[in-house]
């Protein structure tokens, strides 16, 4: 299943986040590694260079697992998805505190809430019958 809602999400979110992870670094020249407020990623996005690393991360796992198989693809969805909405949550009472070593913002938050609908919907609702396994 080549074609499969999960292996494209999961494809096209990895090169996405990778692209994120990369260019991250670009505004954050001079911010430190775990610094509470980051540069801005396309004016709005807020990012240092642990938020960089974590979106290199988490766009290789969903990368490698779309390229790899449905199955793969679908249960990285899931778990990112999960991440990203547990995080979506608590970003918003993290940021203005010590804890937010990741340099969350308000556009932040929304951003991962949104990547964790898609990846969870897709991750959990796409390929449910016994179809995966003969992928």
């Amino acid at each position: 299943m080549r074609n499969s809602p999960n292996r494209i999400v999961a494809t096209v979110f990895g090169a996405v986040y990778v692209l994120v992870g990369l260019l991250g670094f670009a505004v954050t020249g001079g911010v430190s590694f775990v610094a509470t407020e980051g540069g801005l990623l396309l004016g709005i996005f807020a990012v240092n260079p642990l938020h960089n690393i974590a979106h290199l991360l988490i766009g290789a796992a969903l990368l490698v697992a779309g390229l790899m198989s449905a199955r793969a693809a679908k249960t990285v969805n899931t778990i990112v998805g999960a991440a990203y909405l547990l995080l979506g949550i608590v970003g918003f009472f993290l940021a203005g505190t010590a804890a937010n070593i990741l340099a969350l913002n308000t556009p932040d938050h929304f951003l991962h809430l949104a990547s964790a609908l898609v990846l969870l919907g897709v991750g959990l609702g796409a390929e449910r019958s016994g179809r995966l396994a003969t992928a």
